[in-house]
C-alpha cells in the first residue's frame, strides 16, 4: 500500500491525510495487520514517529516528527493541551427514547440539538467490553471535554465541528452518544438501525436492489490540526480536505432533507 497523501512537510515534521479503515500504528490484537507506521518507516526510516493517534476508522490530519527533539518539543505541546484539534462529524440525532441514558441528552428547547454545546464527562475503559470506553458519572474515569457546535441540519442529521480539549480515546465518539446524536456509522457507540441511504432521502427513489449506503464507514474527519513549529516557533495549522464520501453524502442531504 502507498504512503497516504502529504498534506504538510519540511525539515522536522510531515503530516498525512489518513483515509480511514487504516491503524496508525500496530494492532494491541492483530500485529499483522497494515498501519501507517509500518508504512511510514519502511520508506522514511524508523526516526519518523507519530506525535499522537486517530481512530483507525477516523480519516484526517496524522503528524509526525522527522527527529527526536521535534519529537519531544510536540509531544509536549499534546501534554499540556495547547495544540488546537477541530474534527467534523456527521451525527444521527437519535429520539430521546433510543438514547442510552447514561446521562441525560443534550437538547434545544424544539428536541434537536443546541447551536452550541460542551460535553464535560469523564471517560474511562469499560472493562465489560474490550477496546471500548465509556462514561463515569462519579467515580473512576479521566476528566474528558469537548465542544461542539452545529454547522449545518439535516431533518434527524446535522453536521458538527467537534474541538476536544483533552484527548482521550473515543473521546468525541463516546461524548456525541452521551448528548444523544452518534456519529453515523459508529460500530461501537452507534445506533447500526442508522444507515443513510439515498432511498431514505429522495422520493419515489428509483435504485438498485442493493443499494449502499452514502457513506458506509465512520463518519468522523480530523480536519485541523494547530501547533507552534519545533523549529520556527510560529503558529501552523495543517488542514486535511474534507473526504469525497463526506462530500457526496453531504450534497444529497442539502439536496433532499
Amino acid at each position: 500500500m502507498p504512503l497516504p497523501p502529504v498534506i504538510h512537510e519540511d525539515d522536522t515534521v510531515i503530516a498525512f491525510d489518513k483515509p480511514s479503515g487504516l491503524l496508525v500504528a500496530p494492532d494491541r490484537w492483530d500485529k499483522a495487520r497494515e498501519n501507517l507506521m509500518d508504512l511510514v518507516h519502511d520508506r522514511m526510516g524508523r526516526q519518523v514517529a507519530n506525535i499522537h493517534r486517530i481512530d483507525a476508522g477516523t480519516s484526517g490530519v496524522l503528524l509526525c516528527a522527522k527527529d527526536k527533539p521535534a519529537l519531544d518539543f510536540l509531544t509536549g505541546q499534546f501534554q499540556s493541551k495547547t495544540v488546537r484539534k477541530l474534527y467534523l462529524a456527521l451525527v444521527v440525532v437519535l429520539p430521546l427514547e433510543r438514547v442510552m441514558k447514561v446521562v441525560e441528552p443534550v437538547r434545544a428547547p424544539d428536541g434537536g440539538l443546541p447551536g452550541e454545546f460542551t460535553v464535560d464527562l469523564a471517560l474511562g475503559e469499560d472493562t465489560g467490553r474490550p477496546g471500548r470506553m465509556r462514561v463515569f458519572r462519579k467515580h473512576g474515569g479521566k476528566a474528558s471535554q469537548t465542544e461542539f457546535r452545529v454547522l449545518e441540519r439535516f431533518g434527524r442529521h446535522a453536521l458538527l465541528e467537534c474541538r476536544p480539549i483533552t484527548g482521550r480515546t473515543h473521546q468525541i465518539r463516546v461524548h456525541l452518544a452521551a448528548a444523544g446524536a452518534p456519529v453515523l456509522n459508529d460500530p461501537f457507540y452507534g445506533d447500526p438501525e442508522e444507515v443513510l441511504l439515498l432511498s431514505s432521502l429522495k422520493r419515489r427513489y428509483k435504485g438498485r436492489d442493493e443499494e449502499k449506503p452514502l457513506i458506509g464507514r465512520l463518519a468522523l474527519h480530523a480536519s485541523e490540526l494547530t501547533f507552534l513549529h519545533p523549529a520556527t516557533q510560529s503558529e501552523v495549522t495543517v488542514r486535511a480536505p474534507m473526504p469525497r464520501d463526506f462530500e457526496v453524502a453531504l450534497k444529497y442531504l442539502r439536496k433532499f432533507s
